[in-house]
């Protein structure tokens, strides 16, 4: 994609902060550390493009929204948020994905569109909800390349890899219009960090 396509789009991040995020690493760090960290470098990075910054979600069972979101930002809204309950990811991906629209609609959205990353570790709580959200978004757009939605998964939960590459493989068979999801499983990551895996999805 390179840096003139980033000048041009709006990043949105959603983080999971489900109980399970606060399971450690092997590197002795919670999920909830490394999510915090890859945050923290994402809103850098934008920033270089974007002082805006860019959208924060956090969701378990509800969510909560923070908009323009710099760098200075990114460690209040982790104090303010502890990893507890279930993962209702279909909820807070159709408020993205609807804030987007309604900017569009006003003639607020960037000309490249938004990539909307999505870090989780664990299936939803809802799988078929969160496929519906991701069709019906996906038949609201004009242009394959207006919105993206890349989902990354941190720790590694077996049934979570699974949704992800169902998710991956099935959606245009269930009527999708675009191919817009991009999945990300702990096997595609190799041995890059997860903010590494962030920046690769925004630069790709």
């Amino acid at each position: 994609m390179g840096d003139s396509i980033m000048q041009d789009r709006d990043y949105t991040l959603i983080i999971d902060k489900s109980g399970s995020m606060s399971s450690p690493e092997a590197n002795g760090k919670s999920r909830w550390d490394t999510a915090q960290e890859s945050t923290l470098a994402l809103a850098r990075k934008c920033e270089q493009f974007d002082p805006d910054g860019i959208t924060v979600y956090l969701f378990s069972g509800r969510f909560k929204r923070y908009d323009n979101v710099t760098s200075s930002k990114v460690a209040q809204i982790f104090t303010e948020n502890d990893p507890m309950g279930t993962t209702d990811l279909a909820s807070v991906l159709k408020d993205a994905t609807e804030q987007y629209f309604r900017r569009k609609a006003s003639g607020q959205t960037k000309p490249n569109g938004e990539t909307i990353l999505v870090v989780t570790d664990g299936e939803p709580d809802d799988r078929k909800a969160v496929m519906r959200v991701i069709i019906e978004t996906s038949r609201q757009m004009e242009r394959d390349e207006e919105l993206a939605i890349s989902l990354v998964q941190v720790g590694n939960d077996a049934t979570a890899t699974r949704f992800l590459k169902a998710l991956d493989d099935e959606l245009e068979g269930a009527g999708a219009k675009f191919d817009i999801v991009d999945t990300i499983t702990m096997d595609d990551m190799e041995n890059l960090t997860l903010a590494e895996v962030l920046l690769n999805a925004i630069n790709d």
